[in-house]
C-alpha cells in the first residue's frame, strides 16, 4: 500500500508540474538548482561517505555517471539502439585531455572542444558502417569497438601503455573559483552545469525533427523507413551526440583525476552506465538522473562493509527491477504527446 501511495504521489507531482504556469516552473527549477548546488556542503550529514570525501564522490562517480548516462540515453533510450562500448568515447576524451594537457600549453577549457570533436568523429566513423545493424549484432560491434580502443591505448607508446599518463594539469581557475584536489566543490558545479546543458539539449531536440525521428526508429525502424524517415542519418545523429557527451565527460575526468590508465576504461564501465539508464527508466531524462545518482552513490555509501557491498548493490538492482521492470521513473506516454505536439507546431 505504501509503495502504491508513493507512485500515486509521484504521478500527482508530475501532473502538477505540467499544469503549473511558466513563472512557477521557473521558480521551482531555480530552487532545485540551488539546492543541488549546495549538496557539496552536506558532507557532515548522514549523506557523508565513510572513506572518500563527499564532494569528491559527488563529482565521480555520481556526477560523471549522471552525465554519461544522459549521453548514453540518447542512443539507448531515445533511438532504441543497444550500445555496449560507450566507455570508448569516455576514454577518447580522457586521453585527448591527457596527451594535449601534458605536451602542449592548452588548458582544460581549450582542450574540451577538441576532445568532444574527436569523440564525435569516432562516433561518425563507427556509426556509418555499423548502424545498419540492429539488436544483438549492433551490441556486439559496439562492445568490440570499446575493447579495441582500450587495447590500442594499452599497447601504444604515445599513450604510455599500461603505465598510463600522469601529471595531467587541473583546469585553470574560474575567477574567484579555484579548482583544488582536496576541495572539489568547483568540479561538482562544473559537472552540474554540463549536466544542465545536456538536459537542455536533449529536451530541445526531443520536440523537434530529430526527436520525432528517434521516436519513430525506436518504435519500429522498418515502419519509419517506409514513412520516409532517413533512419541511418538520425541514428548517426544520435550516436554522435551521445559520443560528444561521453567525450566531454572524459576530458573533465582526466583533468580532475590528474592520472589515467587503460584499466579505468573497461567494459565494466559501459555496463554500469547502461545499468544506470535501465535502472532509472529508459528514455526518461529524470529517471536516468535518479538511477545514475543512486547507482553512483550507493557503492561508496556502503563501502564500510567491504566486498559485501557488491552483494547489497546487486540485491538492490534485482529487487527494484522486479518491482519496477521499466525502471524507477519509466518513460511516460505524455512524452509521446509532447513529440506529437512538436510535430504539429
Amino acid at each position: 500500500m505504501k509503495i502504491r501511495n508513493y507512485w500515486n504521489l509521484r504521478d500527482f507531482g508530475a501532473s502538477t508540474w505540467e499544469n503549473a504556469s511558466r513563472p512557477v516552473r521557473v521558480a521551482i527549477a531555480l530552487i532545485s538548482i540551488v539546492l543541488v548546488g549546495l549538496l557539496p556542503f552536506m558532507g557532515g550529514s548522514i549523506l557523508a561517505t565513510p572513506i572518500a570525501s563527499f564532494d569528491a564522490v559527488l563529482v565521480y562517480p555520481v556526477g560523471m555517471f549522471v552525465l554519461m548516462s544522459l549521453g548514453l540515453n540518447i542512443v539507448v533510450g531515445k533511438s532504441g539502439m543497444l550500445d555496449l562500448g560507450y566507455v570508448a568515447f569516455f576514454a577518447i576524451g580522457a586521453y585527448t585531455m591527457a596527451i594535449l594537457g601534458t605536451t602542449t600549453g592548452l588548458n582544460t577549457w581549450e582542450i574540451m572542444p577538441i576532445g568532444i570533436a574527436f569523440a564525435m568523429t569516432a562516433g561518425v566513423l563507427l556509426g556509418i558502417p555499423t548502424l545498419r545493424l540492429r539488436g544483438d549484432y549492433l551490441a556486439i560491434v559496439t562492445l568490440g569497438f570499446g575493447e579495441i580502443v582500450r587495447l590500442v591505448v594499452l599497447n601504444s607508446s604515445w599513450s604510455k601503455g599500461p603505465n598510463g599518463i600522469a601529471n595531467i594539469p587541473m583546469p585553470p581557475n574560474l575567477g574567484p573559483l579555484k579548482f583544488e584536489l582536496e576541495n572539489q566543490k568547483v568540479f561538482f558545479w562544473v559537472v552540474m552545469a554540463m549536466i544542465m546543458l545536456t538536459i537542455w539539449m536533449i529536451r530541445r531536440l526531443t520536440v523537434r525533427r530529430p526527436g520525432r525521428a528517434w521516436e519513430a526508429i525506436r518504435q519500429d525502424e522498418d515502419a519509419a523507413e517506409l514513412m520516409g524517415v532517413p533512419t541511418l542519418k538520425y541514428k548517426i545523429w544520435s550516436f554522435t551526440l551521445g559520443a560528444a557527451v561521453g567525450g566531454a565527460a572524459g576530458v573533465l575526468y582526466a583533468s580532475k583525476n590528474l592520472y589515467i590508465a587503460p584499466e579505468m576504461f573497461t567494459l565494466n564501465v559501459s555496463i554500469l552506465i547502461l545499468a544506470c539508464v535501465v535502472f532509472g527508466g529508459i528514455g526518461n531524462i529524470w529517471g536516468v538522473v535518479v538511477g545514475a545518482t543512486i547507482l553512483g552513490y550507493l557503492p561508496d555509501r556502503i563501502r564500510f562493509i567491504s566486498d559485501a557491498r557488491l552483494l547489497v548493490f546487486g540485491l538492490v538492482l534485482v529487487i527494484v527491477m522486479n518491482f519496477r521492470p521499466d525502471g524507477l521513473l519509466p518513460r511516460k506516454k505524455r512524452e509521446k504527446a509532447i513529440v506529437k505536439k512538436g510535430a504539429n507546431a
